[in-house]
């Protein structure tokens, strides 16, 4: 059995400029766990493979196609492949998000 700890997982360098580890890379799929400061947010970005968002603390705001929401904890968002998505913590808490890309992507993600 192998059990990853989020603390013991170094911060990822991401186009964000957010606290985003990876915690699971295999080509199956690609599991990464970001943290979001009060005002932090992602930039809009499409990714060339299907998305969910799993909401582990706090509420933010999704934002998938043409549609934003604030979510609630424990809390499931899925975003298609090639559809622009983003998140925001417009909230005086943090937030923290489980980000699954299924199949892990081969082409690059696309920041808008």
């Amino acid at each position: 059995m192998k059990i990853t700890k989020v603390a013991k997982i170094p911060v990822k360098e991401n186009p964000h400029k957010v606290d985003a580890r990876m915690l699971y890379d295999k080509e199956s799929a690609q599991t990464v766990h970001i943290q979001l400061n009060p005002g932090e947010r992602l930039k809009p970005h499409i990714t060339p493979a299907d998305v969910f968002f799993f909401i582990i603390e706090g509420t933010p705001d999704i934002l998938v196609g043409d549609e934003k929401q604030r979510v609630e904890t424990n809390s499931l968002v899925e975003s298609p492949k090639d559809v622009v998505h983003c998140i925001y913590n417009n909230t005086d808490e943090v937030v923290r998000v489980l980000v699954v890309k299924a199949p892990k992507p081969v082409a690059k993600t696309r920041i808008l």
